[in-house]
């Protein structure tokens, strides 16, 4: 029979308390953002049904929000394996905490050994397992202080790193997806400086009650807000205010502000005033934010009134990083079959497709994806072994 405990609910807490029913909508969001990174990373030169200028459109829409929307649902994630709407403490915080830290170690040798493969991909999982890391302190807060965290860091962080950046010279060139300290925390493509404004705003969700629909409709009115703010507060700055001017050529600018990939330019504080995706701002975060909250609560109403229809993007959700990286080794693949450029129309259309057909059929007949499958078994026995060690002591 297929397995359906909740990789979100820990082992241990199993025994103690009754789990949670998985929701089926957060694991849909995640697929929603999991397809656009094979969106970004396929480039608008795969996307077959649509037009030029559509596939333009969808590649813009997609590019940093997906990332943003996977970060958050990893706070979200990660605030479930502590209590949901009540944080845990005690045993069964000591019980989670084991658990989340291995993970975050097995997540982030597998985001390095995906990155030997060398593929054009700015790999997320390594950050990922630090943002689990950097996060896991908090996991005692509720939502209005996990609210207020994230608020702080959206509107303080891209200023320190703003300063920061600008003593430090011009960075050096990227060989991989991480390579330092300075760029999981800075210079790299998700810093967790901005990036952990996502993971606390996720960590917030997941300690509110997702079922009420009073709550769904506070998360609605926030991510609209949040959207307004962002979309008119920088264009505001930037158009009737002058601050494009002050950064050179308008067109030029432009231009560049959508080539940003982690953090804006340090010549010059009106490049905080942007909003495009990957700039790491104030207004970029605050867009990210809505944006995912409303594709959240979108996702979950749907699938409580549309299972069916929902039911192949929560089965891809339910195995994110089995997806993930299978996505990685396919382009890996593809790239070593083709003998000329390896991009081409439909193959964004295909490794979807094979994503739904894959993660449907597993779920169908086995449950848990492979990759979550074997990450639960670590997590399982190491947290044994320490309840075992601790009994001893």
């Amino acid at each position: 029979m297929a397995q359906n405990r909740s990789d979100d609910i820990p082992r241990a807490a199993t025994s103690t308390t009754v789990p949670r029913p998985r929701i089926d909508g957060v694991d849909a969001a995640r697929a929603l953002a999991v397809f656009g990174m094979f969106t970004v990373h396929l480039g608008v030169a795969s996307i077959g049904l649509l037009p030029e200028d559509g596939a333009i459109a969808l590649h813009t829409l997609v590019r940093g929000n997906s990332s943003a929307l996977f970060a958050l649902l990893a706070g979200l994630s990660l605030a479930f394996m502590t209590g949901r709407t009540s944080p845990v403490s005690g045993e069964a915080l000591r019980g989670a905490s084991v658990r989340v830290i291995t993970r975050a170690v097995v997540i982030g040798l597998l985001g390095v050994f995906l990155d030997l493969m060398s593929v054009p991909v700015a790999i997320i999982l390594t950050y990922y397992a630090g943002f689990f890391l950097l996060a896991l302190p908090l996991a005692r807060l509720r939502a209005g202080a996990l609210w207020a965290v994230a608020g702080v860091l959206a509107v303080v962080g891209p200023v320190v790193s703003f300063a920061l950046r600008s003593g430090m010279g011009a960075p050096e060139p990227r060989l991989s997806s991480l390579g330092s300290v300075t760029e999981f925390l800075l210079t790299g493509y998700y810093p967790a400086i901005t990036f952990m404004a996502f993971v606390y705003a996720g960590m917030a969700v997941g300690r509110m009650d997702l079922t009420a629909t009073f709550v769904r409709l506070r998360l609605l009115v926030l991510g609209a807000g949040l959207s307004v703010f962002a979309y008119g507060g920088s264009w505001l700055l930037l158009y009737p205010l002058g601050g494009l001017e002050r950064l050179g050529e308008p067109a030029v600018v432009e231009e560049e502000m959508y080539a940003v990939s982690g953090q804006v330019p340090t010549d010059d504080w009106w490049w905080l005033a942007v909003g495009t995706p990957h700039t790491g701002t104030t207004f970029e975060i605050a867009q990210a934010v809505g944006q995912a909250l409303l594709v959240l609560v979108a996702c979950v109403w749907l699938a409580e009134r549309v299972r069916w229809l929902m039911y192949p993007l929560s089965s891809v959700g339910r195995m994110p990083l089995t997806v993930y990286s299978g996505h990685l080794f396919a382009i890996a693949v593809v790239m070593g079959l083709s003998t000329v450029e390896w991009r081409s129309p439909w193959l964004l259309e295909g490794f979807v497709l094979g994503a739904i057909g894959f993660a449907v059929l597993w779920r169908v007949t086995v449950g848990r994806g492979p990759l979550e499958s074997l990450l639960g078994a670590i997590a399982d026995g190491v947290t044994v072994t320490v309840e075992e060690a601790r009994a001893r002591a």
